[in-house]
């Protein structure tokens, strides 16, 4: 991509408006000093103070937040959490983002706000996370819940350049992605055959309607039915036969290997992954590369050039550490030229 090709397309990011449905949850991080340790008096165990606590929406939260970071004019989140203390500091945390609206965003008694609770312990720059104590919904979502996710969903599609559907629950349908959701995205995708709509899913994506799909090495894998690791042939080759099967474009992070974007009426692009310059942490990536691709792709980018722009972010984000991190137009206009060379 020409540095003139590159301005043409984020040039038209503030124009955007994109719809990002799924499973928003709070990313709540618990800075411990461990120069406070302490015993406790009472049951003789280690005591780790926690100096700082921040939060910031995590899981689709975290798309919204790389959409936020590439300046997207409009964002929509479609999702819902609930009448609880996380559930404020979440909506709170939304609502303070410049160009985010909520008009589709519920809130309920009936669910719990999903929540990853992080401890992280060391110096800044280079914290140690240790186990996370999560908030889930361990019961199917609710029939009336379901219903004003797919009404939002159903009012927004007409009126978006894009959208996102992010499946972040492990337990299948208790979370807002649903059966009933998905059968409302494919009769959408019948209605408006030109509302770009990207899908990712840390379970699978097997069965969704005819939509892009965005997945990594593994999940492609199973997808497929192969028990090891595809070769970047053999993966160039099994995303073109789902782009064939969607009829829609398909994407392919594989880590330290690039990302490879196929096309449905085409052939398979791969770009490498940028060299490493320090210390990692790839909590994030694969979001940020969700992001990228879809402002990308709405702003009237080729395959080649949607996921050159997605790798060159995914590498920004993944030496953010302590953080699920985020890329801007500008660090990434940065990183540019060595993508190139």
């Amino acid at each position: 991509m020409t540095p003139d090709r590159f301005h043409a397309v984020t040039s038209r990011y503030e124009k955007l408006r994109i719809a990002v449905v799924g499973d928003f949850c709070l990313d709540r991080y618990l800075e411990i000093d461990p120069v406070k340790a302490e015993v406790s008096i009472e049951t003789g165990l280690p005591v780790h103070n926690v100096v700082t606590v921040r939060a910031q929406p995590g899981a689709a939260g975290t798309i919204l937040n790389n959409l936020v970071a590439l300046g997207v004019g409009e964002i929509f989140p479609v999702g819902f959490c609930g009448e609880d203390g996380e559930g404020y500091e979440l909506q709170r945390a939304l609502k303070a983002i410049p160009g985010v609206r909520m008009d589709y965003f519920l809130e309920t008694p009936l669910r719990r706000t999903f929540t990853y609770c992080k401890p992280l312990v060391g110096p800044k720059g280079k914290p140690v996370e240790l186990s996370r104590f999560d908030t889930k919904n361990w019961t199917p979502t609710p029939a009336l819940v379901q219903g004003r996710l797919i009404d939002s969903v159903a009012r927004l599609a007409r009126d978006v350049d894009a959208m996102i559907l992010m499946d972040q629950v492990d337990l299948p349908e208790t979370g807002v992605i649903t059966a009933r959701l998905r059968e409302a995205i494919g009769y959408i995708v019948e209605e408006l055959p030109d509302l770009l709509i990207i899908a990712d899913s840390r379970r699978s994506l097997r069965g969704w309607p005819p939509v892009c799909l965005k997945m990594n090495a593994a999940e492609l894998a199973a997808l497929v039915g192969s028990e090891k690791a595809l070769g970047l042939e053999d993966a160039k080759e099994a995303g073109l036969s789902l782009a064939r099967q969607q009829r829609r474009n398909v994407f392919i992070t594989l880590a330290e290997r690039g990302i490879i974007g196929a096309a449905a009426l085409g052939t398979a692009s791969h770009v490498p992954a940028l060299p490493l310059r320090g210390p990692i942490d790839v909590v994030g990536a694969g979001d940020s590369v969700t992001a990228n691709l879809c402002a990308a792709l709405a702003a009237g980018a080729n395959i080649r050039e949607a996921i050159e722009l997605a790798a060159i972010a995914s590498s920004l984000v993944i030496h953010q550490l302590g953080t699920t991190g985020t890329a801007s137009v500008a660090q990434i206009a940065e990183l540019l030229p060595q993508l190139q060379s």
